[in-house]
């Protein structure tokens, strides 16, 4: 019960937030440049998301985000994480929520290596199991998150930039 008043409040607070404008490509590049690293190394050496690395690790999700297997990740930035009522993130740490935030990081997570050309409008099935709207248009969003910015290139996937973190139906 606890969990779903949490997902509800989340989900109340981003319906709500406005969005973000969308940033340069390059200020989402990785520190040092690279974009033959893992979806991991991208994430940790850029300063847009640190928020989005730590809870990866405590959600011990970096080994399969880090392996050979391709994944296309819908990464919110520590702006669209900043955005979540005040104290959502800690409680997220609590290890009675890990499995709450498992899967709301996995949301976030498609099988499969996918450039922003190959979207297409329609469902699709989230690593966590729950599909997600893909909805191509003027621009991209995923259930009511923008993309900001597509196709970082990982050694193992792709990531697409949204301005919001994308939570799952209660």
């Amino acid at each position: 019960m606890k969990k779903l008043l949490l997902l509800g409040g989340l989900l109340a607070t981003l319906f709500a937030a406005s969005p973000v404008e969308a940033k340069e490509s390059a200020s989402l590049q990785a520190k040092d440049g690279h974009t033959g690293n893992t979806i991991v190394s991208i994430a940790s050496t850029n300063d847009s998301f640190d928020v989005l690395t730590a809870l990866l690790k405590h959600a011990k999700l970096v080994g399969v985000l880090n392996g050979e297997t391709e994944f296309t990740v819908f990464a919110p930035t520590d702006d669209a994480f900043g955005r979540l009522p005040q104290g959502t993130i800690e409680s997220l740490y609590q290890p009675e929520n890990r499995e709450l935030l498992a899967t709301i990081l996995t949301y976030h997570v498609v099988p499969g290596s996918v450039r922003s050309t190959d979207l297409s409008s329609g469902s699709v099935d989230s690593v966590a199991g729950i599909p997600l709207e893909i909805a191509v248009g003027s621009g991209v969003t995923v259930n009511s998150s923008n993309v900001v910015t597509a196709d970082i290139e990982a050694s193992n996937g792709i990531i697409h930039v949204v301005d919001t973190v994308i939570l799952p139906p209660q």
